[in-house]
């Protein structure tokens, strides 16, 4: 046979039983006829391909239609290395990975999605150093229940320093450390400190992540929350989104509260700007206040406050000024005229902080989310629960880590 009529050998790629015959062309890129080492007086057809130049055989899980979400994409190869691997979704949002040392598997940092096309793409070099890509695609099944999250504080803020990053979530969470290892707190000064799972006031899941001691002044602070395709548990659903939020922490203010001697003090950075008299709740019963360590959790202005959303029956329902939330059971600091003759004399409020318009419209113009009230005194209902508004700065340091899923 003459050289000019040599017949070019082309060699299919080889591909892993588990791929279906339909996803072998999406699999396989044409490949270049292998070369001959033979001869020029040899004929083609007796040329033989070297064992170093044979092609590489690729595996990708998930394969397939409406396969189950919630585990990592993993690529594998034999009789060569993977260079590269892309797993793009139908809006070119790339899953990141990692290869083994050995250049034989791949496997991506996060898991697949539900309800998500997937390419992907393992570039591939033989033994004999020939390169090639491989492709294939896969769909993942449609959550049939879906988790959401609610979180604070809001991007761009800036907060008090005892502000905590707090997530409650619309269904329950029975993976707590499955979700727990997608939360990412980065601080502009590697500030220690920890997540902490609890009940919500609303009845719902909830985990805060809260520092060691009250953040410094200045720190940014920075969370990612990357929960999408991670499954919450059974009754939970699935999160189909990521969260991320990003704020700063405003000079340290602390309103120390002392419900014996009636007196509130707003100190900042450790100088006391002025002592204002207030009024706590009435001792021996429901309307008396919490203790502890509350935190500023929203400015509220002028809001109408009625006795009956708090169970204390119809003791009050009136419009309220300069009212600043401390807890989600109802306690708050807010200007109290009405009490004029019990500020700095006497604790004769509903369980709330009272002081004057002036004081009042002056402390609340201070005051950030986020800011501790220290709050002292013999004749309270108890310790500020964590539950209950912000209040895990009542927990021991050993007590708090406890709280966490991975601990």
């Amino acid at each position: 046979m003459s050289r000019s009529s040599r017949i070019p050998v082309r060699i299919p790629v080889r591909i892993h039983a588990r791929f279906r015959a339909a996803a072998v062309a999406a699999l396989v890129a044409p490949l270049a006829a292998c070369s001959s080492s033979a001869s020029s007086g040899a004929p083609a057809a007796e040329a033989t391909q070297s064992p170093d130049d044979r092609p590489v055989t690729v595996s990708v899980t998930p394969t397939g239609k409406q396969v189950p979400a919630g585990e990592p994409v993993r690529v594998t190869v034999s009789g060569g290395r993977l260079t590269s691997v892309t797993v793009t979704d139908a809006e070119g949002h790339r899953l990141a990975g990692k290869a083994a040392a050995d250049g034989r598997s791949w496997v991506s940092d996060r898991k697949a999605a539900p309800g998500t096309a997937y390419e992907v793409t393992a570039a591939t070099r033989s033994a004999g150093g020939t390169a090639r890509n491989a492709r294939t695609a896969f769909t993942t099944a449609e959550a049939d229940k879906v988790n959401k999250v609610d979180w604070r504080p809001g991007t761009g803020t800036t907060v008090g320093v005892a502000q905590p990053v707090s997530l409650v979530f619309d269904h329950p969470v029975k993976n707590r450390a499955e979700v727990e290892k997608q939360l990412k707190i980065t601080t502009s000064n590697d500030t220690e400190g920890s997540w902490g799972w609890m009940r919500d006031w609303s009845g719902r899941d909830r985990v805060d992540w809260r520092p060691r001691t009250y953040w410094k002044p200045g720190t940014e602070v920075t969370l990612k929350a990357e929960l999408n395709g991670t499954d919450s548990g059974p009754g939970g659903g699935w999160f189909v989104r990521d969260y991320t939020t990003a704020f700063t922490v405003g000079d340290e203010q602390i309103a120390k509260v002392d419900l014996d001697r009636h007196r509130l003090a707003l100190v900042r950075d450790g100088e006391t700007i002025r002592r204002i008299p207030v009024s706590g709740g009435t001792p021996g019963g429901d309307k008396r206040s919490w203790r502890g360590t509350a935190v500023l959790m929203s400015k509220e202005g002028t809001i109408n406050m009625n006795s009956e959303t708090v169970g204390l029956a119809d003791a009050y329902d009136k419009m309220v000024d300069h009212s600043m939330r401390l807890t989600w059971s109802g306690m708050y600091a807010h200007a109290a005229p009405w009490n004029a003759r019990h500020l700095g004399r006497a604790n004769r409020s509903s369980g709330c902080i009272g002081m004057s318009d002036a004081d009042a419209a002056w402390f609340y113009g201070q005051v950030r989310p986020g800011d501790p009230f220290e709050i002292t005194g013999k004749d309270t209902k108890g310790v500020v629960a964590p539950g209950n508004g912000f209040g895990a700065w009542n927990l021991s340091w050993p007590e708090w880590q406890r709280m966490s899923a991975l601990r």
